[in-house]
């Protein structure tokens, strides 16, 4: 056995190891095989900059987890590719004055290298990169069959416009009336556009939520929330003054009787008619005016509670279809076309918002629901919005608001002025974006044929090869605009839009299986054998976008029968984001944390700076660097640090103070194993049996530790399961202080620690694996199992008495024996002795360990 230095040396352990299991192939998984299978996926990145320590911890515990089930027998897919597409890696080149593909495919390589520098290994051979004509030649083929089916089309549509990126924007991408991306404020236009319709999905893709047990329940409820399906009825109220009428959807049919105005969404049709039919010029401006002011109000904006209810009447009248009463049609600024359709009857004595609009404005409030039946409440001081029975609703009155719903929907029903229905919150999927960096939307616009697509054969529509164009958008590259038309060979356009980047990201987990497969998209049997994901692994910020497109896209996979399964990921786990100190000056902005000054004083003017908790980002300059960290500490130290910051799935704070403690810890296990592995060198067999007790509690901890480390990793408690390693680390230390153990004990305790804690820390445990003399990787090892005896406690036979007579006796395992406070309550509960103590106060508990209790009362 070659001698190991008891000083831990982790720049020459990691810089021996980090090309290892690439040239060994250990993570190159073959997919022929269909035993034992394991699909293991991290949410690939967005390669538009440097990975900071918060970015690592999610492929960190990826690798943990893969390694742990590779040494657990499993043939492991474990892949990785690059979200390469879009406005993030876009916006970045551009602030550089570079290409997006130069600035792209660097970062590509520096991610590349630190996944190598983490310890962090892949199957690279079934990488994808979405930017790439290989790849997005089949995003593309993926729009053609939508497109087929009737699931891509083309519409005139207002729009969530970013003036900053100059793009359009899904409703999912403005997040409090701002552009996700850069924060500037989201316009409203109008523009041609192309969409998915992903609605027609949307009870398939509700109801299949109750499928998906390996899903945190906070993620589905986001879903559902999202898709947002209400049951009601469609109302058809008839215009008064002109033909017509507006179709309403509410699930308050019951208070039909209390509807006092509607309200239209700027963008709804029948506003433009009116503005235009206006003969009064003062009345024409105002409706103009008002229109023009809301359409430039985000719809997020317009829909959230802050906004201040606006509106104007219209002039208009509606014919409630249940009375006859014409009531007023106004425009207001809380009214969406994105639910229903842009109309809503508003009533303001049971909706809060219709309440406070209406008292506003001098609308009457009309009771229709009161709390006990035959009882009107009479004046509101606010909308009652809970069930009841109907007042001041006709034949109606006295039913309560359950029943009210059924009959007056039947009602309306038979006189063919409203019908049950269901509605979604959900949207079609706008993929169109008016940027160069994307994939081509493949269509081609002819002024003879129409809107045609592009012949499969033609694919890849290839993005031009030019020089670098600031934010300009295909539409301005002449080159490839002008085509000609696949139908009749006529001079025709291309399309300029390219997809949003969540096409891309909608199915790359099914081309891992076929990454260099350039004849078809993927090969259906072999996805059929791998799919779904067995285990997915990503941010929760991607709920609603990301894991809602893939879940729609892999439905409409299945229904062409190109795969059978209608779901992509079995399980899903959403790992939390790491936060650092952050500071920040009123003057000077954000001051990196190494430029404060003592004293929490601004370096450019010596000010006070506030501290605050955040989220790593490059913006508030509170990164922190892994290959600092590394060239500092290790990989391995980052490694298991950021595994035992705290439970994965809650956001953290990362503290340097703690890092050092983490090596630290590190450093002891490795002078523990270098100080022993002479003991390596020849049999050191021992027999639990034959061992003292404190050897044998020893064993127990190191079978313990097995258990638990086994058990937290199946259940994602990378933290607890570090803890108990460090605990085993302490009773091996604690042992070893005080006598000299069995060297065969020592030996097995010691490679059964370095077999569990390699997955956290691998470098150092290749280093001691072969250290202890083996020639294969310690991934070619099995997993060490338990042994349940060792588990047993040993116990003892009290006899417990009462005043000094013996009334029972208990068995008891030795812990307890030591922890009175246990004793105590185990043996409180035994019926011979609750019966006899019952409501006496005990005055002494008294112990002799190994022998008896005397409870005196």
């Amino acid at each position: 056995m070659t001698e190991v230095s008891v000083d831990y040396n982790f720049k020459a352990i990691e810089s021996k190891w980090r090309n290892y299991w690439k040239e060994e192939g250990l993570f190159d998984t073959e997919l022929s095989e269909t035993e034992d299978n394991f699909y293991y996926l991290n949410m690939f990145p967005y390669p538009s900059g440097t990975m900071h320590v918060g970015h690592g911890r999610n492929y960190i515990i990826g690798d943990t987890l893969t390694r742990f089930m590779m040494m657990n027998g499993l043939n492991v897919l474990n892949p990785m590719g690059f979200d390469a597409f879009g406005l993030p890696a876009e916006n970045a080149a551009i602030e550089r004055g570079i290409h997006p593909r130069e600035w792209t495919e660097d970062n590509i390589a520096d991610f590349k290298e630190q996944f190598d520098q983490w310890g962090i290994e892949y199957d690279w051979d079934k990488e994808v990169q979405t930017h790439t004509p290989e790849y997005y030649r089949w995003t593309q083929w993926l729009f053609l069959k939508l497109y087929e089916e009737g699931l891509a089309y083309e519409d005139v549509s207002p729009v969530n416009y970013c003036p900053h990126c100059d793009t359009v924007l899904a409703n999912e991408q403005v997040i409090s009336g701002k552009c996700e991306r850069c924060g500037s404020e989201v316009e409203e236009k109008e523009l041609k556009q192309w969409f998915f319709k992903i609605t027609d999905y949307a009870q398939d893709l509700l109801g299949d939520l109750d499928k998906l047990d390996g899903w945190p329940d906070h993620v589905k409820k986001m879903q559902a929330d999202w898709i947002g399906r209400s049951e009601g009825v469609e109302i058809k109220f008839n215009l008064a003054d002109r033909p017509g009428e507006l179709n309403v959807f509410t699930t308050r049919p019951d208070t039909l009787y209390g509807a006092t105005y509607m309200a239209l969404a700027p963008e709804h049709p029948l506003v433009e008619t009116v503005i235009e039919d206006t003969e009064d010029p003062d009345k024409k401006d105002e409706l103009r005016a008002f229109t023009d002011k809301t359409k430039r109000i985000d719809q997020t904006r317009r829909a959230g509670g802050e906004l201040t209810k606006e509106g104007v009447f219209t002039g208009e009248y509606a014919v409630n279809p249940i009375n006859g009463e014409e009531i007023p049609i106004w425009i207001a600024n809380f009214v969406l076309t994105e639910y229903g359709s842009g109309a809503i009857m508003s009533v303001p004595g049971h909706d809060q918002r219709d309440f406070e609009f209406a008292e506003k404005y001098d609308i009457p409030i009309i009771e229709v629901i009161a709390p006990k039946k035959d009882n009107p409440t009479g004046d509101l001081d606010e909308a009652y919005e809970e069930p009841g029975y109907l007042v001041n609703s006709g034949e109606f009155n006295g039913l309560d608001s359950e029943e009210a719903y059924e009959v007056i929907g039947s009602w309306l029903k038979e006189r063919d002025a409203g019908e049950f229905t269901v509605n979604y919150k959900l949207r079609d999927w706008l993929i169109s974006r008016q940027r160069y960096w994307g994939a081509p939307i493949p269509m081609i616009h002819c002024p003879d044929c129409g809107t045609v697509p592009v012949p499969e054969e033609d694919l890849p529509v290839e993005l031009p090869d030019v020089e670098f164009i600031g934010n300009k958008g295909l539409a301005e590259i002449d080159d490839f605009v002008e085509t000609t038309c696949p139908v009749c060979g006529a001079p025709a356009k291309r399309d300029t839009d390219t997809m949003d980047t969540f096409v891309d990201s909608s199915w790359y987990y099914i081309r891992y299986i076929s990454a260099n497969d350039s004849k078809k998209i993927f090969d259906t049997g072999t996805v059929n054998d791998w799919l779904p994901v067995d285990q997915y692994v990503g941010g929760v910020e991607h709920a609603i976008l990301h894991l809602l497109y893939s879940r729609f896209i892999t439905k409409f996979l299945n229904d062409v029968d190109l795969i059978d399964f209608n779901e992509p990921f079995a399980k899903l786990f959403t790992q939390g984001m790491i936060s650092h100190l952050a500071y920040r000056c009123e003057d000077h902005g954000w001051i990196p944390p190494e430029e404060v000054e003592d004293g929490n004083k601004c370096p450019e003017c010596g000010k006070e700076l506030s501290v605050t908790m955040e989220s790593m980002s490059k913006s508030k300059k509170n990164v922190v660097s892994p290959k600092d960290l590394i060239e500092e500490y290790g990989a391995d130290t980052e490694r298991i640090y950021t595994l035992f910051i705290g439970p994965p799935e809650k956001d953290v704070e990362w503290s340097d103070r703690d890092v050092k403690g983490s090596h630290r810890f590190l450093t002891r296990v490795w002078r523990l194993a270098a100080e022993h592995l002479h003991l390596f060198d020849g049999d050191h067999d021992f027999n639990p049996e034959e061992l003292s007790d404190g050897e044998k509690a020893l064993w127990r901890k190191i079978n313990q530790t097995i258990k638990e480390v086994t058990e937290d990793l199946e259940g994602f408690s990378f933290n607890t399961a570090v803890s108990s390693i460090m605990e085993l680390t302490n009773e091996f230390y604690r042992l070893l202080s005080e006598v000299d153990p069995d060297p065969g004990l020592i030996k097995e305790g010691i490679k059964k620690m370095t077999l569990i804690i390699s997955p956290f820390t691998p470098f150092i445990g290749e280093e001691l694996w072969h250290r202890m003399g083996h020639e294969n990787s310690i991934l070619d090892a099995d997993w060490p199992e338990w042994d349940e005896s060792a588990l047993e406690k040993e116990e003892s036979e009290l006899a417990v008495q009462i005043n000094g007579k013996v009334r029972a006796h208990i068995k008891v395992a030795s812990e307890i024996d030591d922890d009175e406070e246990k004793l105590r309550e185990k043996v409180l509960k035994l019926d011979r002795i609750s019966e006899k103590v019952d409501s006496k106060e005990v005055k002494k508990f008294i112990v002799v360990p190994g022998n008896l209790v005397n409870i005196v009362v």
